[in-house]
């Protein structure tokens, strides 16, 4: 059975021009999570949403979480399971601790669960990063038994990045599957 692909787009939303919107059209066997509301995201509301969303998955799926969404995962995975989550593509982690890096409206996110997933993960990481330090999110790897790729300067790995279909986190997801099989 193919490997499903859950999307899960961080705070605004992912527009037309981010990799995440290429990828899902791009993959057939890919969800969109969909929040109520992408500016003034809620802890709960969220992971409520994500658990539903999960609880319906019939075949092994791989998260592919971007800034905000990372910190979804961790809070998720913390309280709930589910067998068909086999692995997590953590993209550019918004540190939501840090009112440096991160708006005031993530602030309900916060604190960063650190512990170790329960399933194999790869946190991608940008060298100028606005919303997390590079050491920071060497951490978060460190603390959730993640694997760690720099894929250099990138920005926050977004619209504004310009990556489109994004071949080189292509290549990292299917690292991520070989590794899981």
């Amino acid at each position: 059975m193919e490997t499903q692909l859950l999307i899960l787009p961080g705070l605004g939303n992912s527009g037309e021009k981010h990799w995440q919107t290429f990828w899902h059209k791009k993959f057939k066997n890919s969800i969109r999570l969909n929040q109520d509301n992408w500016d003034e995201p809620v802890l709960e509301e969220w992971t409520s949403r994500l658990n539903e969303e999960v609880s319906k998955l019939e075949s092994p799926t791989i998260l592919v979480a971007h800034s905000l969404a990372v910190s979804l995962v961790l809070h998720w995975a913390k309280t709930n399971s589910n067998k068909n989550i086999i692995g997590a593509l953590l993209v550019a982690p918004a540190d939501v601790d840090s009112p440096e890096h991160t708006p005031d409206v993530i602030r309900n996110f916060s604190p960063m669960p650190l512990y170790k997933l329960p399933f194999p993960s790869i946190v991608i990481a940008s060298e100028n990063d606005p919303y997390a330090s590079f050491e920071r999110k060497k951490y978060f790897a460190e603390k959730w038994g993640s694997d760690f790729v720099n894929v250099g300067q990138q920005g926050h790995i977004n619209s504004d990045s310009d990556l489109k279909y994004w071949e080189e986190g292509q290549l990292i997801l299917q690292q991520l599957i070989e590794k899981i099989r």
